[in-house]
């Protein structure tokens, strides 16, 4: 039994519209492995983009958040001294970015290093306290020793960790490419035997 047989597309509303568009979803791979493509060749034009990116979050979040404040209803579940706070850090946060990115891209860094450290030193306190209670508490002991590891590294070399942040986003954007590649050739051949 074909795959068309399984699967007849007359029968499927959804695979019938995903077979006729096929080419979208080829132009989504052909975009995606592009980037991966152009953040490996150019990490550092990549890293600047997504600082960028994250400060026009910022900025316009604040604003959004600033604006609540001023003109939002009082009596809401939060506060509007709160939302004027959070409103005047995302301004700053991203004209900062905009102003100084390369301090940015260390400061971001900065950050999920100690996360790591953090989350790894838990995950370790947390492996020791179950060892009585649970068989195989040394993964969580690894996963642990390993996020403190990548923590203290991002630390120690902020320049590679970034670099190495770029290469797992573009290889990622790579293999997703590729996927929706292979699913679009796939949804074609639903749609020829239409």
């Amino acid at each position: 039994m074909t795959s068309t047989q399984t699967f007849p597309v007359g029968g499927l509303p959804l695979l019938r519209s995903l077979a006729e568009n096929w080419w979208l979803l080829l132009l989504r791979g052909i975009a995606a492995v592009a980037f991966g493509i152009l953040a490996i060749i150019w990490p550092g034009h990549t890293l600047l983009a997504l600082i960028y990116l994250y400060g026009a979050y910022a900025l316009v979040d604040g604003i959004f958040a600033l604006g609540a404040a001023i003109f939002g209803h009082s009596g809401g579940m939060v506060p509007r001294w709160w939302l004027a706070v959070i409103g005047v850090i995302g301004i700053l946060a991203g004209l900062v970015a905009f102003a100084l990115p390369g301090m940015t891209a260390v400061i971001l860094l900065l950050l999920i290093a100690s996360w790591a450290i953090i989350v790894g030193v838990l995950e370790v306190i947390g492996a020791i306290r179950l060892r009585k209670e649970i068989e195989g508490e040394w993964w969580l002991i690894i996963s642990g020793l390993l996020s403190i590891a990548f923590g203290v590294i991002l630390f120690v070399r902020p320049g590679s960790g970034a670099l190495a942040l770029i290469w797992v986003i573009a290889i990622y954007a790579i293999l997703a490419g590729a996927s929706l590649i292979g699913h679009a050739f796939r949804l074609k051949n639903f749609k020829q035997s239409a």
